[in-house]
Formats: C-alpha cells, structure tokens, sequence
C-alpha cells in the first residue's frame, strides 16, 4: 500500500508540471516548458535542437498523458497526477524517468554549449531555473545531481535523479 504522505509527495510534484498554474498539466506546460529553456540558452525554437526540444515535450507529454489522463480529455488532474503516478512508479519506477528521457536528452544537447554530451552544474542550474525552480533550491539541486562530484551532468545522471526525485520516500 502507498503511504499518503508519498502522495503527498508525488502531488507537490504536480506544481512542477502545471507550468502556467491552471490547475491541470496539459501539453501546452509542456511547450512552456520548452520555450523557458531554449529562451534561457538563447536557443531558437526553429533550429535543430529547438525541435527536438519539442519533439522531446510532445514525447513527455504524451508518455505522461497515456499514465494518467483517466478521462481522456488531454489534461491531468492533481488527482489523475497522484493517481496515475502513485500506481505506475509503484509498479515500475523507471518507467516516469523513461518517458522523460527524450526531453530531457534534447534539454541537455541545448544546455551543453560545450558539445561534450555533458551540462556543467551551472547549465544544469540555469535550466532548473527557466523550468520555476527557485534560484535557491536550483543551485544546490544541480551540485547535487554531479554525483560523481567532475562539475558536469550526465544524462544518466539526470535520468536517475529524475527518477528518484519521484520514487524515493525520502
């Protein structure tokens, strides 16, 4: 049985995604999300990596709408978030990190001004930032996800915080 104080948990994650604050994730926070990031990188929406910054969302959304819009009416309750995600990662926790990976992927080949399939934990922080995490919280967030401590964020590395940032009680 999950506990309610991990859907707590899970539902204070449900403000992550509702990027304009309507009360509902639908694909148009997804876009949001993707026009915050490639604004913060000074990206265009119409270059190669602005597309597949989108194509990644469009993924995400639909991976995440096909897990917990119940009623089919492309948007995502709190309560189809809690619902949907609390039964999914109970039955397969990589599955939500899975669904992520194509936009997270596509926001790193944006952050990455670098070209070495990395971000610096800067780049991380920046694109924490345009996605509403507070400045505060941002920094220390993305030192926190070098895990292997060389100032640089891998994929694998964000795929698995990902991941746990949804499935560890803690």
């Amino acid at each position: 049985m999950v506990s309610s104080e991990y859907e707590r948990r899970i539902a204070a994650r449900f403000a992550t995604f509702d990027q304009d604050g309507n009360g509902w994730i639908d694909r148009e926070d997804f876009s949001a999300a993707s026009k915050a990031v490639l604004s913060e990188f000074g990206t265009t929406a119409r270059s190669d990596k602005g597309q597949a910054l989108y194509m990644g969302a469009e993924a995400f959304w639909q991976g995440m709408a096909g897990m917990a819009d119940r009623d089919g009416d492309q948007r995502i309750t709190r309560d189809e978030f809690v619902n949907g995600a609390v039964k999914r990662l109970r039955d397969n926790p990589g599955r939500f990190a899975e669904i992520a990976r194509p936009f997270l992927h596509a926001a790193l080949a944006v952050a990455d001004t670098d070209g070495d399939g990395s971000m610096t934990v800067e780049e991380t922080g920046r694109i924490l930032k345009a996605l509403g995490v507070p400045e505060e919280i941002a920094g220390a967030s993305a030192a926190a996800l070098d895990t292997d401590g060389d100032g640089h964020v891998s994929e694998s590395e964000i795929v698995t915080a990902f991941a746990r940032y949804f499935t560890v009680p803690e």
